[in-house]
């Protein structure tokens, strides 16, 4: 049990940036899926790009209050516009597959069935151009957006006292 939690912690960034980024997943298909399926049925791409855009806007709070929460060494306002910047050129990235799919290889109906469209898209969009876009991102955060390991304290939990409601704990 003890190299685990060691590999764990080892790789604790790694890993919260994976969890935020399953998160942002779920909800880049929620709001793809939503918008393609009702207002925005003729245009998949932009579609994806709106539900990117949401997605990033969460992943920034989520990546600089936990999965990187101990990195820094920005202010805050440089910091952001380093992140929004990065998620720009990755919502590029994240686009480019999808785009190829279906204006370069014209996987879309009427060239193609619609089942094979959807397949298409959710592949080239949702898994290649998500990977894609994941490990530029993952790499360009620890390079330019939260580049210091361990400039800001991580605070320790407290410990929990029975009866006690942790709010009231310290």
């Amino acid at each position: 049990m003890g190299k685990i939690h060691q590999a764990l912690e080892r790789h604790r960034e790694l890993l919260r940036f994976a969890l935020v980024g399953g998160v942002c997943f779920v909800l880049t298909l929620a709001v793809n899926y939503t918008l393609k399926f009702t207002v925005l049925t003729a245009h998949p791409v932009t579609a994806q790009g709106i539900a990117v855009l949401v997605a990033t806007i969460v992943s920034y709070v989520l990546s600089r209050e936990w999965s990187f929460s101990t990195r820094g060494g920005r202010r805050r306002p440089h910091e952001a516009a380093l992140f929004f910047l990065i998620s720009g050129i990755s919502l590029g990235l994240n686009a480019l597959p999808l785009a190829i799919s279906r204006y370069v290889f014209t996987l879309r109906v009427p060239e193609v069935q619609l089942l094979t469209q959807e397949v298409a898209d959710f592949l080239s969009g949702m898994i290649i151009g998500t990977l894609l876009g994941s490990v530029f991102r993952w790499w360009a955060m620890k390079k330019w957006v939260f580049p210091l390991a361990d400039a800001r304290p991580r605070t320790p939990r407290l410990p929990r006292e029975p009866g006690i409601p942790q709010d009231r704990a310290a």
